[in-house]
Formats: C-alpha cells, sequence, structure tokens
C-alpha cells in the first residue's frame, strides 16, 4: 500500500489514483478468466503493485500462460519479489514472464484470450491511449476479452475544473472509447466498493473489426 501511494504521488500520470484497487474490483476484473474452462494464454497490462495480478495468480491452472506488461521499474521490482517469485517456486512449470517495458514496446507474440488491463486512460494524451488499445485489440485473438477499468462518474466530476483544453480532450476520449465499444461487444459492471467506485468494462473482440482512431494526431 504505501509503496504504491509513494509511487502515484511520485508520478500520478502513470499510476492514476493514490489508492490500489480493491479485492472486490479484482474480482470483477477477472469474472471470466476464473469462469473459463480449458487452457488460457493472458497479458495483463499495467498491473501496479499486483492488485490484480494476485487474483489472476489464484485463478491460473494447467497449461496457462501469462505475460505481464509493467512500465514502473519499482512496480517490477515489488511484483517478481512479492508475488512472481514466490508463485514460481510452487508452480517452477508455469510459464510466467514479467516485461519492464510499454505495452507498445513490449516483445509479445499474440493470440491472448484474455488481456487485463490497470492502465488510468484518463490521464493519458488521447493518441497515447488510443495506440495502447490498438496494441491490446491487435494482440488479443478473435472472441478474445480485454478487460478494464474506469472511475465512474469521473469524467463528468473533472469537466468543471479542467479548463476548455481539458474538456476537449474528455470528450474526445469519450468518443473514442465510445466508438471502440461500437466496433466489438462491451458490457460494464459497476463497483462500488473501490475508492472511488469504479466500472469494469468487458470488451469482446468481434472477428474482422477494424480499430477505431479519433482522427486526433496531437493531444489535447
Amino acid at each position: 500500500m504505501l509503496k504504491f501511494v509513494h509511487q502515484a504521488i511520485r508520478d500520478i500520470r502513470t499510476t492514476g489514483s493514490v489508492f490500489p484497487s480493491s479485492p472486490r474490483l479484482a474480482r470483477a476484473m477477472t469474472s471470466s478468466l476464473r469462469a473459463h474452462r480449458g487452457e488460457r494464454k493472458i497479458l495483463e497490462v499495467g498491473p501496479g503493485t499486483g492488485a490484480f495480478t494476485e487474483a489472476i495468480l489464484h485463478a491460473l491452472r494447467g497449461h496457462d500462460t501469462l505475460d505481464i506488461v509493467e512500465v514502473n521499474p519499482v512496480f517490477c521490482e515489488h511484483l517478481e519479489t512479492r508475488l512472481l517469485q514466490p508463485f514460481r517456486s510452487r508452480h517452477s512449470s508455469m510459464p510466467i514472464k514479467l516485461h519492464c517495458s510499454a505495452i507498445e514496446d513490449a516483445t509479445l507474440a499474440g493470440g491472448y484470450d484474455f488481456v487485463i488491463c490497470g492502465l488510468p486512460f484518463n490521464n493519458f494524451p488521447l493518441a497515447v491511449t488510443e495506440s495502447i488499445f490498438a496494441r491490446m485489440i491487435a494482440l488479443m485473438r478473435d472472441g478474445g476479452e480485454l478487460t478494464y477499468f474506469e472511475y465512474a462518474g469521473v469524467r463528468t466530476l473533472k469537466l468543471p475544473f479542467v479548463g476548455s483544453h481539458g474538456r476537449a480532450h474528455l470528450r474526445k476520449l469519450g468518443d473514442f472509447t465510445r466508438l471502440t465499444a461500437s466496433k466489438h461487444q462491451v458490457t460494464r459492471k459497476l463497483v462500488v466498493a473501490n475508492i472511488p467506485p469504479a466500472l469494469a468494462v468487458r470488451l469482446v473482440k468481434r472477428h474482422g473489426a477494424l480499430e477505431p482512431c479519433s482522427g486526433s494526431t496531437k493531444t489535447s
């Protein structure tokens, strides 16, 4: 907890909150993964200190594979020592790889059944959000699932305080996520037991769907 708060204060842009995600949100983010039967290829993007990672590890079985991509080296070290090393000592045959990298630069084979993302998209320039979404969806198989979260109502709450450029950015981000949802199958689950309350958004990749682009070539 203290490590997460320290990094959040140091770099709120890429951490997104001063509180780690709750166990209830972690369960919502991994509900489809836990319900699935059979071998699974899993990618986690932006795990932070591992609230979702821990839930994923508890759900792993058999011949599952897991790739984890985290850009913050402090979080990478924390994930490796607190979660991954102890898990590997108990499950030495299960392939788990931690990539200390941005998702756009990570060397990944693709074909993922599940992608679970903890990145704070409201904090990113629109072009970065578009690039990350395009990369994650490209890495999924058709019918694969991407689960990410949004803080409930945060864009509406921010509007009076962010100025004209900030409001334009939030509107474009909302347009982008709605357009993305229209190209795939999307459901949302409200999780009140989180600070702040959050929506777990589940996107199922449709066969042959083209990735939307807002048309923006510069940040707002």
